[in-house]
């Protein structure tokens, strides 16, 4: 996708999605609010960049030939984010707002793994087409846009929850969204 127009509203659509990593974002921004959720950013942004460069540069070719390959990495990522869901669920019950359940750590690797840089890195970045450093320099920019909106966003959600005397079921609601992605990988080629 060569026109920047294109590539930019395309970014911003598949970025904007729900998914898992959107799903943390408002999770933090729910428990510890927006400031004290800003540092998954560049975990979120080194998860994609990275991803996507694999992606597009290495395995996304090699992936072509290799159906059980992409049904391997689908089935791993799958149960990765059953793992995170569990583990979200489990320390959501006992959580104290301000605690953070939400590490860069486990963003980092749920972004590395998110199916929507396959559709970045296979569908978008102009890999081949053109230089990719601007194409992957916009979407940095875009990505802090979005990134920072699902955290307020979960922000204020926290903020009613809490007022209303709920806080704990915030980590509850994102820990089911995790899952709910993970067994749609699994159980989605099923489905087909």
């Amino acid at each position: 996708m060569k026109d920047p127009l294109l590539f930019a509203l395309a970014v911003l659509a598949v970025l904007a999605t729900p998914g898992p990593t959107n799903t943390l974002l408002a999770t933090s921004g729910a428990m510890v609010g927006l400031r004290r959720s800003l540092p998954l950013v560049p975990a979120e942004a080194a998860g994609y960049g990275i991803a996507i460069l694999t992606l597009g540069l290495v395995l996304g070719p090699v992936m072509a030939g290799q159906p059980l390959l992409a049904a391997a990495l689908r089935a791993a990522v799958g149960a990765y984010l059953l793992m995170l869901a569990w583990r979200l669920w489990r320390r959501g019950a006992g959580a104290v707002v301000g605690a953070g359940l939400v590490r860069p750590r486990q963003l980092f690797l749920t972004t590395l793994l998110n199916p929507k840089a396959i559709v970045f890195a296979l569908g978008i970045v102009p890999f081949g087409k053109a230089p990719v450093l601007p194409y992957m320099l916009g979407f940095l920019a875009l990505l802090v846009t979005v990134a920072v909106g699902w955290i307020g966003l979960g922000a204020v959600l926290g903020r009613a929850a809490a007022r209303r005397g709920i806080a704990g079921v915030v980590p509850r609601l994102g820990a089911t969204a995790v899952a709910g992605f993970g067994v749609l990988l699994l159980v989605g080629p099923l489905l087909r």
